[in-house]
């Protein structure tokens, strides 16, 4: 049976509600919106937009509202970092730290999300994104308000560059009064920038050459930092939504660079009176569950889930799950000492009620106690052991934890007292001591680092330390320290 994929993209200007099976649309709709219930892609009328998205489900008769929600990317900000390589534990601290030096933004104001992409050795290289929190939690509520559950959510601009079919291109895409521009380069977006198209702007004509000079100077502003493979006429560049809609136009977009304009193609199948140009967005949202069609071809590697955390359905603590099994197990052989204890008393009872008349029978019901008791004492035996072992299990994961917890903190410490200077090769963790290995470009540089680490490790010892010889000069010295905890 094919995948089905449900999508929700609320513009300022309407409502998109789209459905992908397998490799076809096969449920769309539109809703137009009066001005001022969205801006600026924030949901500002939540009620009112509930009802026209709760209107969409029922006159496309679509009856799953699981769906896939669309961000309008509005005061977004997009970036690609190198780290050095780093083990699964720490990552999120030191992408938050990163994230800190090169957002220009407090992060208390915004969500963050990252992905992990691959990097040479050594290295760890990370796409991520922040958003506005309030335009986020204003769409999850007026989803909730339609009974709508969003369990994926994406901005758009990375929605339409997952679209593509290109590992570099120019992607250009107008809406009212903004202009979307994104370059594509070795799969990745390089550079999405969104510009605010001038008020007094009112012609087509005038329209267009306000966006054919942002164009020229996005495309000026991103060969400036990449003169080594700057966009030339050889790369392609493609429109969508509002410029779908001007093919006479097009090949004026290419400006300086001269390049060949065409239509953002769709990657899926589309029925007769389906506009996959105004439905892009939402296309690019479906793909994100439907990659395994596209397999092979030159599509984004960029695609996480944006929707934040707190919206996350809630997970299981392993631990708490062995705590609740430990307790259930204990109950359960109380219960049977319980039980058993019952019988024996009830058997008492009875062989007391029969003793006169039945003294046969108490020599009988008096071996089968016997037999209980063995099997009371028995169990009891099985017990203390199980005890024991459950108070050992219980110290080790408690040291385990703890264990975990101080490695973590020893090497996101490592990592922020390294000086923007150095860099680290290598880190290896022991139970009582860390080595840390790394390049400096002079001596100093290792013996202040050492001096830093060593308010936080008792014993800091500067294992190795050797030059690089580059041209018959020292160009820089391999270090190696060996911490260990006081």
């Amino acid at each position: 049976m094919a995948e089905k994929v449900i999508t929700v993209f609320i513009r300022d200007d309407a409502v998109n509600l789209l459905e992908v099976e397998g490799k076809g649309v096969k449920k769309w709709a539109s809703l137009p919106l009066e001005a001022g219930l969205v801006s600026q892609g924030l949901v500002l009328d939540e009620a009112r937009v509930a009802e026209e998205l709760d209107k969409l489900f029922k006159l496309t008769k679509i009856g799953a509202r699981r769906v896939v929600a669309g961000l309008s990317g509005l005061n977004s900000l997009y970036r690609l970092v190198s780290l050095p390589e780093l083990p699964d534990a720490i990552l999120p601290e030191a992408v938050k730290q990163e994230a800190r030096r090169v957002i220009p933004v407090p992060l208390e104001e915004v969500y963050l999300s990252y992905q992990r992409l691959p990097a040479p050795p050594g290295e760890t290289r990370i796409f991520l994104a922040v958003f506005p929190r309030n335009v986020a939690d204003a769409l999850v509520s007026t989803l909730h308000l339609a009974g709508v559950e969003p369990y994926v959510m994406d901005l758009a601009p990375l929605a339409l560059c997952r679209t593509l079919d290109e590992a570099r291109a120019i992607i250009i895409n107008t809406r009212l009064d903004h202009l979307d521009v994104m370059i594509m380069e070795d799969r990745l977006p390089q550079l999405i920038h969104r510009l605010s198209l001038a008020g007094e702007v009112t012609s087509a004509a005038e329209r267009l050459s306000a966006i054919t000079e942002e164009i020229d100077r996005t495309v000026d502003f991103y060969n400036s930092s990449h003169k080594e493979n700057p966009l030339d006429s050889t790369v392609p560049m493609f429109v969508c939504s509002e410029l779908a809609q001007l093919p006479e136009n097009w090949q004026s977009l290419g400006g300086k660079l001269g390049c060949l304009v065409s239509v953002l193609p769709s990657p899926v199948e589309s029925p007769e009176g389906f506009d996959a140009g105004d439905f892009m967005v939402n296309i690019g949202l479906a793909l994100k569950e439907l990659r395994y069609e596209r397999e092979g071809a030159n599509v984004s590697l960029v695609n996480f889930n944006a929707l934040p955390e707190a919206y996350l359905p809630k997970s299981v603590s392993t631990s708490r799950i062995l705590t609740r099994v430990g307790v259930v197990t204990v109950v359960a052989l109380m219960l049977l000492m319980g039980f058993l204890t019952y019988v024996k008393s009830a058997y008492n009872s009875q062989l007391r009620s029969q003793l006169a008349p039945f003294q046969s029978a108490v020599a009988q019901q008096m071996d089968e106690m016997a037999t209980l008791q063995e099997q009371i004492k028995q169990v009891e035996a099985q017990l203390q052991p199980l005890e024991g072992k459950a108070g050992i299990f219980d110290t080790l994961l408690t040291s385990l934890q703890a264990g975990r917890e101080q490695a973590s903190g020893n090497l996101v410490e490592i990592v922020n007292l390294l000086p923007g200077t150095m860099d680290l090769t290598g880190i290896d963790c022991k139970s009582d001591s860390i080595t840390v290995r790394g390049i400096a470009p002079t001596e100093d540089d290792v013996f202040g680092y050492a001096r830093n680490l060593r308010d936080s490790f008792g014993s800091v010892t500067i294992s190795s330390m050797r030059g690089i010889e580059k041209y018959g000069f020292i160009a820089g010295f391999e270090f190696e320290l060996f911490l260990k905890k006081g």
